[in-house]
């Protein structure tokens, strides 16, 4: 029970201190994120992944330094419980008014689960649900920024509107044709809404801060026209140095999907009220779940929050049981799911076989890695949980024994709360989108018979695409390591998406050699590898024995990207990068394109 007064002094000085350190990370997140748009007009493309990835490492270090404070000044850890219960309604308070209430909350469950050692969501004491509500906030504060701006064209001037949509975000740098762009735009966007009426409501609506990637901003909105309401994007490139192009326009929720696709890396968004934000990009995608959306805007903590939310809901609503999952076994990941719930889990298992040389610590560093780097759009977004806690009634025995085979470390299966009902706690876990494995999707076309048309569309996008996957990652300075087909997934929109991350290494640091020929006819014929093999070299012609063992597969594959089993094209995006060039990389389609631009580094 809460207590009915609050008379700890001591309980409104950490809830204060604690709002200090949230405040103070919000306050360094926006400023990190609003130098996005100079580092944008500046074309410093290494200095904008720089800052995407320094600002992931914000939050951990914030509520370390809170952690200290409350440390030093307060003995936190020593305080009995009653002050603890009076610590989050003081909290609560402090909440009233505050623009990012939901992300306070979460870094409240954040410090104080470090300092009580409780296992999340278990604790009586942190906001298993809100207890604000982020509907209808606004910063009201002089001359503001509201969350969207709202223009109202009429028939002949939704061109000059549109126009000043775009000289609304105020670039310091010149279009090389703004006109034209705009021309571009209006004729593309006359074909995706019903323009023959315009409603007495025509009008468009867009965030009031641009989006900012790698080297691309984005303005967002949506056209409302009578019941009809078209989501729309407008990539922003440099085109010459110094020199802006709208560089395509996207329409449409299934566009917009792949923008804010989970295997892409997190938007810089200069934002006052965040939950706004979600809110409106949620009214342009409404299938894609809110943590979804704060991931993308770089709020991975929150994402996280809103994910287990989801998950707890939805265990209480199902009755399924939890699974090994479908597909090949992993040598370092144990893999399960719920069949009902698009998502998996992956547990490090304890021991790995001799041919996997890497440990517990660095395949959590690959993982580090990935969450850090540009994933273009081909390496899915994992959230990295601890001591989570399952019913044990929602376990296949078969997962439990996998479970205790090979990872038992990781394992505890106790009744922790004392309820009578045995829970089972995972220390260390990842939870990644479910995706159709490759192998298996291309074992349906199979299995149909590829003299069916259908299957035979099937088989050979999952081939172009899985090439395409791996020259994305290439022009990331990935290469993926393991490149089986079990260790990539199809999406939902036909995406491929890499998602085995153990081996995984940055481009520059992998040797790409040429098999040497045989010494003799005894190597010819031996089935064991006759010369030295340094830990990373890479031999791109051997890709092809373990691939395209199908002649169907084999035969897609070679018309498409025959290359990638060529050192050549390896060592050239090698050496491209290794010279400081960063590849394009478009969340759209190359025909969605207005024009090819002419790179900045050729001017």
């Amino acid at each position: 029970m809460f207590p009915q007064r609050l008379d700890s002094t001591v309980a409104y000085g950490i809830a204060r201190a604690m709002m200090d350190g949230f405040n103070r990370h919000y306050r360094l997140f926006r400023a990190e994120s609003a130098r996005a748009k100079h580092r944008f007009e500046t074309a410093d493309w290494h200095a904008q992944q720089r800052g995407q990835r320094e600002r992931i490492e914000f939050y951990d270090l914030r509520v370390k330094e809170c952690v200290m404070r409350l440390e030093k000044e307060f003995q936190a850890s020593q305080q009995p419980m009653d002050v603890w219960q009076q610590v989050k309604l003081h909290y609560i308070g402090l909440l009233v008014n505050h623009l990012q209430p939901e992300l306070a909350e979460t870094f409240f469950n954040s410090v104080t689960t470090k300092i009580l050692h409780r296992t999340y969501f278990q604790n009586d004491f942190i906001f298993v649900r809100p207890a604000v509500s982020t509907e209808y906030i606004e910063d009201e504060a002089v001359g503001t920024r509201p969350t969207y701006r709202s223009y109202y064209p009429r028939r002949d001037t939704l061109a000059t509107e549109l126009q000043r949509v775009v000289t609304d975000f105020d670039l310091h740098v010149p279009f090389v044709d703004l006109e034209r762009d705009i021309e571009r735009v209006h004729q593309a966007m006359l074909r995706h809404f019903d323009h023959v009426k315009l409603r007495s409501n025509f009008q468009l609506q867009v965030l009031a801060s641009l989006f900012f990637r790698n080297k691309g901003a984005y303005v967002v909105g949506k056209i409302i026209n009578g019941f009809q309401e078209v989501p729309f994007a407008l990539p922003i490139v440099h085109q010459r140095r110094a020199q802006l192009v709208i560089d395509a326009a996207l329409f449409g929720e299934d566009d917009l999907q792949l923008l804010f696709s989970f295997a892409r890396a997190y938007f810089m968004v200069d934002m006052a009220v965040p939950s706004a934000y979600v809110q409106f990009l949620r009214s342009l995608m409404p299938r894609k779940p809110r943590a979804e959306f704060y991931n993308a805007l770089g709020l991975a903590k929150q994402g996280k929050t809103l994910f287990y939310r989801d998950f707890l809901h939805h265990m209480r609503h199902s009755s399924d049981r939890l699974r090994i999952a479908p597909g090949i076994k992993g040598m370092v990941m144990l893999v399960f799911d719920l069949p009902s719930f698009p998502f998996v889990f992956k547990v490090i298992k304890d021991h790995f076989p001799h041919q996997k040389d890497t440990t517990r610590e660095q395949v959590r560093a690959k993982y580090q890695l990935v969450k850090q780097h540009d994933r273009v759009g081909r390496m899915a977004d994992t959230l990295e949980f601890s001591l989570v806690a399952f019913p044990r009634d929602r376990f296949e025995d078969e997962l439990i024994e996998e479970l205790q085979r090979f990872a038992p470390s990781q394992v505890e299966i106790s009744d922790r709360d004392g309820d009578g009902q045995l829970e089972v706690i995972l220390k260390h876990c990842y939870i990644e989108r479910r995706m159709i494995p490759l192998n298996l999707y291309l074992q349906e076309a199979f299995d149909t018979g590829l003299d069916n048309p259908r299957a035979h569309q099937q088989m050979a996008h999952a081939v172009i695409e899985y090439g395409n996957a791996i020259r994305d990652l290439v022009s990331a300075n990935i290469f993926p390591g393991d490149m089986l087909w079990k260790n990539f997934g199809i999406t939902r929109q036909g995406k491929v998406v890499f998602y085995d991350y153990d081996e995984i290494e940055y481009l520059t640091d992998c040797n790409f050699r040429r098999v040497p020929p045989p010494r003799n006819e005894e190597d010819e014929l031996s089935g064991e590898v006759w010369y030295a093999v340094a830990k990373n070299d890479v031999f791109p012609e051997t890709f092809a024995p373990f691939l395209l063992g199908h002649p169907a597969v084999r035969e897609v594959f070679l018309q498409h990207h025959a290359e990638l089993l060529d050192v050549v094209f390896w060592q050239a995006h090698k050496d491209h990068i290794l010279a400081g060039h960063m590849h394009d990389v478009f969340p759209y389609e190359q025909a969605r394109r207005f024009q090819a631009p002419v790179p900045a580094e050729s001017i």
